[in-house]
């Protein structure tokens, strides 16, 4: 097993080239590292000088944003796991979209495997991903120690790095472990933690040889990856163009805490890390846009959007995943009757606006119209807005009995979405006490993010609720194009539902690890996800 590596040297479409970058895959018989990177500069030259390090740097993000989607008869670059990918799954694990064709069929229907390929090459692009952002952390190291880089620079650069690092790894927790309270301290098994670079034989060998964390212990790590990015990274008024969006800044950091806080079920440093937002280190960087379309009209240059990845003409997850063409022109998603009549999304809402947030077939089938550039799919992957911040606090402080404050940031996102928001918005009578409050603010997720990937992450999350618990994944219309007449208003949803639930006692509700990496990994092997 030990000498069954494939060096590879591919050319990234259309031209493109990832530079400086060492790919870790864990397959059967072969072991797809990296060790040339793609342009052939090595991975010892890659930090000998600033520019050089600045385009490894670059690569990272790309790493993030492309993804390598491994099909025999179709190769190609799908968007895992942060381009357009953890969108798509998010979107296709839950019930408020709805899968017409048959491309997310597998996501969509619980009927993936462990060779099946998005879940398979969901974990593979991650695990590359981490491991170019391990090879980032120790070459800047080593780049300030020989005085290449200053050693402020070289902070930067590893705090953009374990940013991204901390993204991945909860990515991974959330699709391939079950949720932070399935035990009491979070001590069942997460997902193997690497911290070391696989640049070397023996750290490949010991690589191969690890195995899962636990849960608790992989959150522990990644909120110090976030507490190290905050420290180190920039402000977003320093960064320029389409950087203040797609580099990682201080608000990126410490927005993915309140997040990943949310998951550990710690609403005291939810509130502690959203305050930054409102009256501390970050108060005034970001706001609301006035019109909820606001984000995606102008989703590199708006004062909400707090991270994405960045797309352009030419560097894209392409036709077969770019958010534009499969929500878009190809309209192979979406949405579901069942949340586009939920009574709590008001008939006259601008979220509903044709044209700017919704497109519509002749029949009247109802689409996302977010992702508008159809074209040459330029648009960012929206990982993380201030509206969530300001919904994971709400959520935080209603479970905590505050109605006042849970009230307040509930309103600051629902209202500008209201017609007449003098009339329509919440009051404190709206709800009987804060479990009320508290059904309103999941309900607002929904309808804020539908389309965002967001989904799966809280149906995830919400398992152990004590209040509004999913049991697994809930059942959802049949996979195919839903008729047209199931979107008209006025009554919710209670149709058939021809996919149906699997309970959270189901081994479907966690992803397997993929088969070839059990198959490399002897470790591994003996800790699948049970009844896989």
């Amino acid at each position: 097993m030990k000498n069954i590596f494939k060096f590879y040297q591919k050319a990234f479409l259309k031209g493109i080239v990832l530079v400086l970058i060492l790919a870790m895959t864990i397959t059967s018989c072969e072991k797809n590292i990296d060790l040339e990177p793609y342009n052939q500069v090595s991975e010892t030259a890659a930090f000998q000088t600033a520019p050089l390090i600045a385009l490894t740097v670059t690569g990272m993000y790309e790493a993030a944003q492309i993804g390598y989607y491994a099909n025999p008869v179709d190769p190609a670059y799908r968007g895992f796991p942060f381009g357009a990918a953890f969108v798509q799954q998010g979107d296709n694990r839950g019930e408020d979209v709805v899968n017409v064709a048959t491309f997310y069929q597998l996501t969509y229907t619980a009927t993936y495997s462990t060779t099946s390929a998005n879940n398979v090459n969901y974990w593979k692009d991650t695990y590359r991903l981490i491991n170019r952002c391990n090879i980032v952390v120790d070459g800047v190291r080593k780049a300030a120690t020989a005085n290449v880089i200053s050693p402020a620079l070289a902070e930067e650069y590893e705090g953009e790095a374990r940013l991204l690092r901390a993204m991945a790894y909860h990515e991974l927790l959330v699709l391939f472990a079950r949720p932070y309270k399935h035990t009491a301290a979070g001590s069942h098994p997460g997902v193997p933690y690497h911290e070391k670079p696989f640049t070397t034989q023996a750290a490949i060998d010991e690589g191969f040889a690890t195995g899962r964390s636990t849960v608790a212990e992989v959150y522990a790590k990644i909120i110090a990856d976030l507490d190290y990015a905050e420290s180190k990274l920039p402000l977003k008024a320093t960064r320029v163009g389409n950087q203040k969006l797609t580099r990682g800044t201080k608000g990126a950091a410490v927005a993915e805490k309140t997040r990943v806080y949310l998951h550990m079920w710690d609403m005291d440093k939810v509130i502690t890390e959203g305050t930054k937002f409102i009256s501390g280190s970050l108060a005034g960087t970001y706001s609301l846009t006035a019109d909820p379309s606001g984000p995606f009209t102008s989703p590199y240059s708006n004062t909400e959007s707090i991270f994405g990845m960045e797309s352009s003409a030419t560097v894209n997850p392409g036709v077969n995943a770019a958010l534009a063409s499969q929500y878009g022109r190809r309209q192979l998603v979406c949405m579901s009757p069942i949340i586009w009549r939920n009574p709590s999304w008001l008939t006259d809402d601008k979220r509903r606006a044709e044209g700017a947030m919704i497109t519509s077939t002749t029949a009247g089938v109802k689409f996302t119209n977010k992702y508008k550039d159809q074209t040459n799919y330029t648009d960012p992957s929206p990982m993380i807005r201030y509206a969530e911040v300001l919904l994971n606090m709400a959520e935080a402080y209603a479970r905590k009995g505050d109605v006042t404050n849970g009230l307040s940031y509930l309103n600051m996102v629902r209202n500008r979405a209201l017609a007449t928001p003098a009339t329509q918005a919440y009051t404190a009578t709206s709800f009987a006490n804060n479990v009320a409050l508290l059904g309103a603010i999941l309900i607002e997720r929904r309808i804020e993010f539908v389309m965002e990937g967001r989904r799966w992450p809280d149906i995830h999350r919400l398992q152990q609720c004590p209040h509004f618990p999913i049991d697994g994944i809930p059942a959802k219309l049949a996979n195919g194009m839903p008729a047209g007449t199931l979107f008209a208003l006025g009554t919710p949803y209670t149709g058939a539902l021809g996919t149906v639930a699997v309970p959270y006692s189901d081994f479907r509700f966690v992803w397997p690890i993929p088969q070839d990496e059990l198959n490399a990994n002897p470790t591994l092997a003996a800790q699948q996800n049970p009844g896989w």
